[in-house]
């Protein structure tokens, strides 16, 4: 993958990161030989693949009736056509990441497995992409998205495009209906401050992954809906959720080395993030993780320092002038750091809800067991579900969040606070 390499050696230098992260673009969206199968062969004793660009996706576009979206060029093909509403952000800024178009493959036919199946192959500290629409409780482990960073699927009924962007570690869904109609999204092969730039299949416009926006193309300005999807230890979801739905590793379509970190080293505090050519917000490291929350305009984060205790924690703040409740507890290791998904340091799963219930403000710590309000002393989980005591079933309402990198929070939330001790 020589496009690869030498799109990172500039930054390589100049950081001095591990000679790991060399690979790390082109084994994401590498793929090896393919088979006649049309999946590829890997080496599962490496975190990395070899030779040509992954498989591209199979999904066709959406066919829109003739009134439907305009005509226009596609934005993979020409950011600065003047046929396209003006861009929002700098075409100078969206760089190639490496890959082609779809050279990381989205999953657009998700298969699923139960629990019980599914925990022969994570370990418990693994984290999952959580969605629960009306009930339809599915997880798409990170051992998998990190492969694909896009699952086009159909949750509780609701259209949905799951996304996970390793560079930024973040994790963020959205309906996939524009105007009342369906398509689906694809990687585009490029990056936007370091974070993934999504494209739709019915307009070929580009998409900003951090706040689901359009920013160059025919449907420039749209804003897609977003679905709280926070990052959760397996051992967190399958507790709170035994009847949940799996993604099934076994029938993606494609052949990787799931469970294998292809980032491995990515996740150092110390390092810088790759192909970012913007500012850093001075106040923090770029590469410190944080906890993001928007409210309109207004705009905060916390470090983990912030939020987190050795077992778990229970910070009762604010954003703008929603309430929140971020509940934080060990467990959860990184992805991108170890050779292996389950192998990274605890990081520590994190819940963003909000505390009021029947119109009362609840007041949340932890006592030494147990997440617990001191308003009925009813307990509760990481999931934001009353497992005991007078509320007992409730389920309180879960406020999007991200868990990211100062970097990517503060460049897409300019002017954001920052809570660090």
């Amino acid at each position: 993958m020589w496009w690869a390499g030498a799109l990172i050696v500039d930054r390589l230098m100049k950081v001095k990161s591990s000679i790991a992260v060399l690979a790390l673009v082109a084994s994401a969206c590498g793929g090896g030989e393919a088979t006649q199968s049309g999946e590829t062969e890997v080496d599962d004793s490496t975190a990395t693949v070899t030779s040509q660009p992954a498989e591209t996706s199979t999904q066709p576009p959406v066919d829109f009736p003739p009134d439907g979206f305009p005509a226009g060029v596609s934005a993979l093909d020409d950011m600065a056509s003047e046929t396209f509403p003006p861009p929002l952000i700098p075409i100078e800024g969206i760089i190639s990441g490496g890959p082609p178009p779809d050279g990381i493959p989205s999953i657009d036919d998700p298969m699923f497995t139960d629990v019980t199946t599914a925990d022969e192959w994570i370990d418990d500290q693994e984290p999952v992409v959580v969605l629960d629409v009306d009930g339809d409780v599915r997880a798409y482990p990170v051992q998998v998205m990190i492969w694909h960073e896009i699952v086009n699927d159909v949750v509780g009924g609701v259209p949905v495009a799951v996304t996970y962007c390793p560079l930024c570690n973040s994790a963020i869904s959205y309906v996939r209906t524009i105007e009342g109609r369906e398509t689906t999204f694809g990687t585009s092969g490029r990056l936007f401050a370091s974070a993934l730039v999504m494209y739709d299949r019915a307009t070929e416009s580009l998409w900003t992954h951090f706040d689901g926006l359009a920013v160059v193309g025919v449907l420039t300005g749209h804003r897609l809906e977003p679905v709280a999807s926070p990052l959760l230890s397996w051992a967190d979801f399958k507790e709170s959720h035994p009847d949940g739905q799996v993604l099934d590793r076994e029938e993606t379509g494609f052949g990787r080395p799931y469970g294998n970190n292809p980032y491995q080293g990515y996740d150092n505090p110390s390092s810088f993030p790759f192909l970012f050519n913007g500012d850093v917000d001075a106040r923090s490291a770029a590469m410190q993780r944080v906890v993001g929350v928007r409210d309109g305009d207004d705009a905060r984060a916390w470090t983990l320092a912030a939020i987190s205790d050795e077992v778990a924690a229970a910070t009762n703040t604010d954003v703008g002038d929603t309430e929140l409740v971020i509940l934080w507890s060990a467990g959860q290791s990184s992805a991108l750091e170890g050779a292996q998904i389950a192998s990274g340091r605890d990081v520590g799963s994190v819940g963003v809800f909000s505390p009021i219930v029947d119109g009362q403000t609840l007041t949340f710590s932890f006592d030494g067991e147990s997440f617990v309000d001191d308003e009925t002393g009813s307990t509760w989980d990481i999931t934001g579900r009353a497992v005991d005591g007078e509320l007992a079933g409730t389920q309180l309402e879960r406020i999007p969040h991200l868990d990211t990198f100062w970097f990517a929070w503060s460049t897409y939330a300019p002017g954001t606070d920052l809570i660090e001790e």
